[in-house]
């Protein structure tokens, strides 16, 4: 039975990278699907996600398709995992907050699915104690975080905060659809 994996792509330069988890898991036979933030579009086109997923990426909680259905409540119950990946500090303190004023962050509150966020951010940003405070209040509502990894930043430093490993974000969903 093919396992349904919802992508939830934000704005951050690791956005390059939801391509690859996309066909890495369509490769353990999943069917997957992507909502992405506004932001996210500034660093990876719908188009392409589009062309690797098969399925129409959802980027506004507005949009309108041949069906009418609320689309983040659809790909809600649709998911049997939904991966946010990379999470942004924005998307992790809103969801951490409750707010729910994008596909993403609105999709996180409507699923009852196992949720995976895999934090891409700047050092500063990730060891910031707001943004700590949020992943661990993520954690106490169950949600799993892959931890990101320590290497050269996009921005020329040197730290933790890039996105892990793609096998590595793939083996967590993986293991939760098992």
């Amino acid at each position: 039975m093919k396992k349904n994996v919802l992508v939830g792509v934000t704005g951050s330069i690791a956005a390059y990278k939801a391509a690859d988890l996309v066909r890495r898991l369509q490769d353990k036979g999943c069917d997957v699907r992507v909502v992405m933030s506004v932001c996210a579009e500034q660093f990876i086109t719908p188009l392409t996600l589009e062309t690797l997923s098969k399925n129409v990426v959802v980027r506004s909680m507005f949009e309108r398709d041949a069906q009418w259905e609320m689309a983040h409540i659809s790909l809600a119950q649709w998911a049997d995992v939904y991966v946010i990946a990379p999470a942004t500090a924005n998307m992790i303190g809103k969801i951490a907050s409750g707010l729910a004023d994008d596909m993403v962050s609105c999709t996180a509150m409507t699923t009852k699915a196992p949720v995976v966020i895999a934090p891409a951010m700047n050092t500063g940003m990730l060891t910031n104690k707001i943004v700590e405070d949020n992943i661990a209040t993520l954690k106490k509502y169950n949600m799993s975080i892959i931890e990101p990894k320590a290497g050269k930043l996009a921005c020329g430093d040197v730290g933790k905060g890039a996105l892990a490993d793609i096998d590595t974000i793939v083996d967590a969903v993986v293991a939760l659809l098992k």
